[in-house]
């Protein structure tokens, strides 16, 4: 067994040289200011058109509209690889979040005006987007949504809230998913809400245990007055428009919580290997090998999994029960070894000096945001017949 990660066959050249660009910008841009957006809790604006112009942001969006281009997925997923094992990675994370999330809503499930109207600016990173889905007393369970959408002649007119919006601070433009019949699914559409619109206002910086620099908010629509050119599909379509992307997403995480797995172990390895207690370093110990071996045994396997699901995705032929257990499996999988690997680091892995420290907190919410583990083995289970 050599290394970590093991030999992989899922990027070409291309990607590689990628890889070296993203490494690049994260050093340029990203580092010298990780601490001050720990503490203030966001990203610079300016991130976003830093990025567009590196060529790391909207390389999904078509050319005539300044984007890259690209749909072959596994470009995001070296940019979430590389994201996942900086230090940085919570700072960076709303750029892959628009990028694998949000971006795609603005390509897949646009008209020709929508995309003439709005892709320019976000491929060039002056229009920073959100997803709102999840609501105060909504998570998981999407036909649970009540912010409601009303028409009135040209206009819906928009009441409600929502929480746990990644972006909702810089955001600019927020595609919203409201209620607009008493149907569970079909009575769900997506409307793209500017941020200047009146009665539109971001709530609280919401406080939490990890991922401090990536700014998540509550966001409030009181008698928003929304064109109804702003309708993503047709009325009552909101729902198969999130579930289309919704697999996407839980790869993207899976395959983010895979490299972060990678990048705990790596780093440990290193620490062991330096510590001493009793005259030797603690690697050397046949608890700490066994927890290793296991360790990357099972982070090898899950490298497997989920570049199968890369394959199968950007081929096209991934259904949503196998993204959903990648996700469940991968990020379960990266909370246990960020919990062992703290272990052993001792007191010292307590300290938020220590990176291991950062990424025990940074772990936990991959069990829970893009779809609860719950949900994802109820869909799985579901996929059997059950």
């Amino acid at each position: 067994m050599t290394g970590i990660i093991g030999p992989r066959d899922l990027y070409e050249d291309e990607h590689e040289q990628f890889r070296d660009m993203v490494r690049a910008f994260v050093e340029q841009y990203a580092r010298p200011h990780a601490d001050r957006w720990d503490a203030e809790g966001r990203v610079d604006r300016k991130l976003f058109v830093q990025a567009a112009e590196a060529g790391i942001l909207g390389f999904g969006i078509p050319e005539r509209f300044g984007g890259g281009g690209s749909d072959d997925f596994r470009f995001n997923a070296v940019m979430g690889e590389e994201l996942a094992r900086h230090p940085v990675s919570s700072g960076m994370a709303g750029i892959a979040l628009s990028n694998d999330i949000v971006i795609p809503y603005f390509t897949d499930l646009t008209t020709e005006e929508q995309k003439q109207r709005w892709l320019p600016g976000i491929a060039a990173g002056e229009t920073v987007v959100a997803v709102a889905m999840s609501e105060p007393g909504t998570g998981s369970d999407l036909a649970g949504i009540r912010t409601s959408a009303v028409r009135d002649g040209d206009d819906y007119v928009v009441d409600g809230s929502k929480i746990f919006i990644s972006n909702g601070q810089n955001a600019d433009l927020v595609v919203t998913a409201v209620r607009t019949g008493e149907h569970p699914h079909r009575g769900l559409s997506l409307l793209v809400i500017p941020a200047d619109s009146p009665g539109f206002s971001r709530g609280r910086r919401l406080d939490k245990i990890g991922l401090h620099a990536q700014d998540t908010s509550e966001l409030a629509f009181q008698g928003v007055r929304v064109p109804a050119a702003n309708l993503l599909g047709e009325e009552g379509t909101g729902f198969a428009g999130l579930m289309r992307n919704l697999p996407q997403e839980r790869i993207s995480i899976a395959a983010a919580a895979v490299a972060s797995s990678e990048g705990v172990l790596e780093r440990t390895l290193e620490y062991v290997k330096q510590r001493q207690a009793f005259g030797q370093p603690i690697g050397s110990f046949q608890n700490t090998r066994f927890e290793l071996a296991e360790m990357v045994t099972a982070v090898r396997a899950g490298r497997a999994l989920i570049d199968g699901c890369l394959k199968r995705h950007d081929a096209g032929s991934l259904d949503p029960e196998d993204a959903a257990a990648a996700k469940f499996w991968t990020t379960e999988q990266y909370v246990d070894v960020v919990g062992r690997c703290l272990q052993l680091h001792g007191g010292y892995g307590y300290m938020r000096e220590y990176r291991i420290a950062r990424d025990y907190e940074d772990a936990r919410i991959t069990t829970i945001y893009g779809g609860t583990t719950e949900i994802m083995k109820e869909i799985v289970g579901r996929g059997l017949g059950l």
